[in-house]
């Protein structure tokens, strides 16, 4: 017998800092569904669109078994493609029936995959301070809770440094000096490594802040305190940079978050110009695109690091360790923190101990949603103030 798609439905939430989108695609079999992450917390009310009004009438009555034809079709029939939107909301679909795969062969998607090949996956945590001392001390904190990796910013993306030196009647914006950023990271990673030792590897995150010159100085400077990765040093219209940032620092580079279309990350990959991927899961599409990634950048010695901030859903961290379990390539695994909150919300939420996540033993993606709670956490309406970033000068720059 055919089991079918009978519903799709949207559930959206704001339990912590940011908004999450997450889809329920209901089968002909009452007790069975799937789960998948569609978040795009600054554009969820175009996403949660593209879901009811487009995609779902697009599912409905399909088959749930034939997933990959679905990623496929979804992914043209709106001739249009490859945007965070709509590969937004094809993800929810997507991961929801690898989720349902799963439950229908009562294995973990990892299984479906191919198998695992760890029992857990290494995470790395954020360390942040408004001091080089602060750094050092939440990297310590997190030392001593079993971690071995830990990204270390100061004063969030940008830095706090550098005077105010802007016009008058400049707008308001978050703003920042490249300039400064680099002097101040550099003396602030100079200052953690020296106090904490080699035994934890630190990373940083550029967060695509400095123009492609100076992005490639910073690196050359940094390589001495042996980063585990240097992230997002450049933007996607500036990966061509990528081969002068390469040529002249060893240190090993991560990117990927904002990318949806395959020809970004393709020409990386192809050249070896980068170690980790870094690509969001659902703004690139689901599971389907991330596994055909992985496999691709097996064959070039490249390493997955998949993007798993906070405003990646649950549903979409659970996802993420699936794919970590099983790849031959898995590097590291980013991972947000989760509160108490989290773990009731959405029950079956992977657990970090001594600096590993670890899955259940439940099939499909092992994680569910407390539909009556979450409904109690409404999405709120937000103007973000963090990405309306300016130079010193008030000039618009890049978040």
């Amino acid at each position: 017998m055919t089991i079918t798609i009978r519903d799709l439905r949207v559930i959206t939430t704001k339990p912590g800092k940011s908004n999450l989108v997450i889809v329920k695609v209901l089968t002909s079999e009452p007790e069975l569904y799937g789960l998948g992450c569609a978040t795009f917390t600054q554009r969820w009310h175009a996403v949660v669109t593209a879901i009811e009004k487009h995609l779902k009438p697009f599912a409905l009555g399909r088959d749930v078994t034939r997933n990959e034809e679905f990623f496929r079709m979804a992914m043209v029939h709106s001739y249009w493609r490859n945007g965070p939107v709509l590969n937004n909301a094809i993800s929810g679909v997507d991961q929801a029936l690898w989720d349902i795969r799963g439950k229908l062969a009562g294995m973990p998607v990892c299984d479906l995959l191919g198998g695992r090949q760890r029992e857990a996956a290494n995470v790395y945590v954020h360390a942040d301070g408004e001091t080089p001392q602060e750094v050092t001390e939440s990297v310590l904190r997190y030392m001593d809770e079993g971690h071995r990796h830990v990204r270390v910013q100061m004063g969030g993306y940008g830095g706090a440094g550098g005077k105010d030196v802007r016009p008058e009647g400049a707008p308001a914006g978050s703003y920042y000096d490249p300039r400064a950023y680099c002097r101040d990271m550099l003396c602030m990673i100079e200052h953690v490594r020296k106090v904490v030792g080699d035994e934890v590897e630190l990373l940083h995150d550029i967060h695509e802040r400095l123009h492609p010159i100076h992005a490639i100085q910073f690196a050359k400077d940094v390589e001495q305190f042996r980063l585990f990765f240097l992230e997002d040093a450049l933007v996607p219209e500036d990966i061509e940079w990528f081969r002068q940032l390469r040529a002249q620092s060893a240190v090993p580079l991560a990117m990927g978050e904002l990318f949806n279309n395959p020809l970004e990350w393709q020409p990386l990959i192809e050249g070896r110009l980068i170690d980790f991927l870094r690509m969001h899961i659902s703004q690139m599409g689901g599971l389907t695109p991330a596994r055909d990634v992985a496999l691709f950048a097996n064959m070039y010695g490249i390493r997955t690091a998949w993007h798993g901030p906070g405003d990646t859903s649950p549903i979409g961290h659970a996802a993420n360790l699936q794919l970590d379990l099983w790849e031959p390539n898995f590097g590291i695994q980013e991972w947000y923190e989760a509160e108490d909150m989290d773990y009731e919300l959405f029950p079956g939420l992977p657990e970090v101990r001594n600096g590993y996540l670890y899955p259940n033993t439940l099939p499909g993606l092992g994680i569910d949603i407390d539909e009556d709670m979450a409904a109690r956490y409404p999405c709120e309406d937000v103007t973000e103030f963090w990405t309306q970033t300016r130079l010193p000068d008030g000039s618009p720059a890049r978040p």
